[in-house]
């Protein structure tokens, strides 16, 4: 409902109508609408941790991990693009609606550590140069992704493109210190 509508069009007795339950029970599962939503946003980001395709022994090199976490933002498939519509109207939405701040701001730092702890790991295969700042190149790059998610959602540029630019980004962001 919040990829359809949007946060500030979400509303419970759709929500409800859509689960096929009554609005009394979605208000005690989730306290009130900040709670639906902010179980929501976590839903979709535990969802998108499962179809990056990276299993817990995969022993390929570290950046190549970190292309393919990356590239999995952009699928053909509903999951993903319903995820991706849900992070964008959440962080629009945050911006008049203060008190979705904090949980976007948790789920993000979480998305950012685990970037660059794999880049941090990167160093360590020596795939990724030790100059390189892990927590700034992280959040470029995870800044990029969300942009071109929003072109990618508008039909401006296919899947395909949205990889190739994320791995031609991928290679600038991580080359050595000049």
């Amino acid at each position: 409902m919040i990829a359809l509508r949007g946060v500030r069009g979400l509303r419970v007795e759709d929500v409800a109508a859509e689960a096929g339950v009554s609005k009394t029970l979605i208000y005690y599962h989730f306290r009130d609408r900040a709670g639906l939503v902010t179980s929501a946003l976590e839903y979709v980001n535990d969802r998108a941790e499962g179809y990056a395709d990276i299993a817990e022994d995969d022993d390929s090199p570290a950046r190549e991990l970190l292309l393919r976490l990356l590239a999995a933002e952009f699928q053909d498939d509903a999951a993903v693009r319903e995820n991706s519509a849900v992070w964008a109207e959440v962080r629009a939405a945050a911006t008049f609606d203060e008190g979705l701040r904090p949980v976007l701001t948790a789920l993000t730092e979480r998305w950012l550590v685990d970037l660059a702890e794999l880049i941090a790991d990167g160093q360590d295969d020596g795939t990724i140069p030790a100059s390189v700042d892990s927590r700034a190149a992280a959040i470029r790059l995870t800044a990029l992704v969300e942009g071109l998610s929003g072109r990618w959602l508008a039909g401006l540029i296919t899947t395909l493109e949205a990889r190739a630019h994320v791995e031609a980004a991928l290679n600038r962001e991580l080359l050595p210190a000049a």
